[in-house]
């Protein structure tokens, strides 16, 4: 069973930095939109590219505030709650498997 708890792990790690890299591409992409930068930039035109998809979806699903959008703080805590929740579960359960205690 230790295969499948390294495995596990591995998994869980990896994710974990997967939505750390993406937690700080939606913050650049939020203070971006603050100071109104060049469309044409291939940073700037990245930072769009990856994040349009999550941020629209939330975006149809909240109702319209005001002018403010508040996509990014929506799915930042979304991450906050993989990193919290899917990440930690996966950790614990490669842990149980590791030690024998089973699920």
């Amino acid at each position: 069973m230790f295969v499948f708890a390294n495995l596990l792990e591995a998994v869980a790690k990896i994710l974990e930095i997967g939505l750390n890299i993406y937690f700080w591409i939606i913050v650049v992409r939020a203070l971006l939109s603050w100071v109104n930068p060049d469309p044409y930039n291939p940073i700037v035109r990245f930072l769009y590219q990856v994040t349009e998809p999550v941020l629209g979806r939330i975006r149809r699903i909240l109702p319209y505030i005001g002018g403010i959008d508040i996509s990014p703080l929506i799915a930042i805590l979304i991450i906050i709650f993989f990193q919290r929740f899917v990440i930690t579960t996966l950790l614990d359960v490669a842990l149980r498997l590791r030690t024998g205690g089973g699920l």
